[in-house]
């Protein structure tokens, strides 16, 4: 083999795709010292996004002071890619849930951080924002990250304030005249790998509310909220989302990202195929490996694995899936260009005790499928 395609996501909790890349590289150039071998680490719009995109194309990490999750002062920041042309801004950076430690309610933290880093990039002259959203300990809509990106939210009696995820009832206007001029020449794309609606029983509240810290009176109130803030935005801005698929992403930032910003939403992995140009460097490739920590019949809907086959099936390259686990009904994956699924378990032993092990099994499992791969 002459060139070969790492392109994993990562084993949550285990590795993150940087180390897997690293680890499979290794052992190929043991039995293919001379083979190309380009690395992708791909995040899926979570903590470690900006991170995952510097590594596959290089760029520049910009930090700059920002509000966190409870408007406290952070150092936030971004990644500046392709020539400076793209900025990809993790909403996790400035309104991650691991920011807030114990102190858990959805109904009192902002998004703010995450406009101040939209309207820093834009101020820098970048033709198009990737904002991945995931990890987030909010439930605002995005109506925070909007506000610092210069919309103003006005109340009933007129005054001006900063909505949270617990006063988006309390809407009276939105004023988006105060949004810099540079963003409305930017394209917006959106990650976003769920299709829940705004609200409702698989809305933003009711699935990741109790993960945030929401006990069930808080869902159903903070459901309500969203319920709110989406007439209002549909009076005011002309835009319906409530049963956009994936307006109920991140506490319903995928959402306000198409109601304030214009942005698309967009499947994680296609948006990171894309910005690498993952169809060009699968030209003369002989094998892509690729992965994820679980593999089951969610990720047929089109998670790392799947979007990687697709592609790579279009130019006949085939394509390995090393996985953390396997789960029931994946036949579905063979006939979208996966040419096979292996588990790096290499013994029966609960998850806690696997994990410490990963990184080492992970390695062996590459090392008997390049001993296989060699003689065949």
């Amino acid at each position: 083999m002459k060139k070969i395609i790492l392109i994993p996501d990562s084993f949550k909790g285990t590795m993150d795709s940087a180390e897997i890349c690293s680890i499979m590289e290794k052992q190929i150039h043991r039995y293919y010292p001379e083979a190309e071998v380009v690395s992708i680490p791909v995040a899926d719009g979570g903590e470690g996004s900006v991170d995952s995109y510097l590594a596959a194309v290089g760029g520049q990490r910009i930090s700059i002071p920002a509000k966190g999750p409870y408007m406290e002062d952070i150092q936030g920041f971004y990644g500046l890619i392709d020539g400076g042309k793209t900025a990809v801004i993790e909403m996790a950076a400035c309104a991650g849930l691991p920011m807030v430690g114990d102190k858990l309610n959805p109904g009192k933290t902002t998004t703010f951080g995450v406009g101040q880093l939209i309207a820093d990039a834009a101020g820098r002259g970048c033709k198009k924002i990737i904002v991945c959203l995931g990890g987030s300990a909010t439930n605002d809509f995005g109506a925070g990250a909007a506000a610092g990106a210069g919309v103003r939210f006005y109340d009933r009696s007129g005054k001006e304030f900063i909505p949270l995820g617990k006063t988006l009832d309390q809407i009276g206007h939105i004023d988006t005249s105060g949004l810099q001029a540079a963003l409305g020449s930017i394209e917006f794309v959106t990650m976003c790998d769920i299709d829940n609606p705004l609200y409702g029983s698989t809305g933003a509240a009711h699935v990741f509310g109790p993960q945030k810290g929401a006990d069930p009176a808080m869902v159903e109130f903070l459901d309500n909220q969203l319920r709110a803030v989406s007439e209002t935005v549909k009076r005011e801005l002309k835009t319906d989302v409530a049963e956009l698929p994936g307006a109920g992403a991140a506490g319903g930032m995928g959402g306000g990202m198409v109601a304030f910003f214009g942005s698309r939403l967009q499947m994680g992995i296609e948006t990171v195929l894309d910005t690498v140009h993952f169809d060009r460097i699968l030209q003369g490739a002989d094998m892509v490996f690729t992965g994820e920590g679980k593999i089951d019949f969610q990720s047929l809907r089109g998670k790392v694995v799947i979007g990687v086959a697709r592609r790579a099936k279009k130019q006949n390259v085939p394509v390995i899936a090393i996985v953390g686990d396997i789960g029931d009904n994946i036949e579905g994956a063979y006939d979208e260009g996966v040419s096979a699924v292996f588990s790096i378990n290499r013994v029966a032993l609960p998850y806690k005790e696997l994990r410490s092990r990963s990184k080492n099994d992970l390695a062996l499992t590459m090392d008997n499928l390049l001993r296989f791969i060699r003689i065949t």
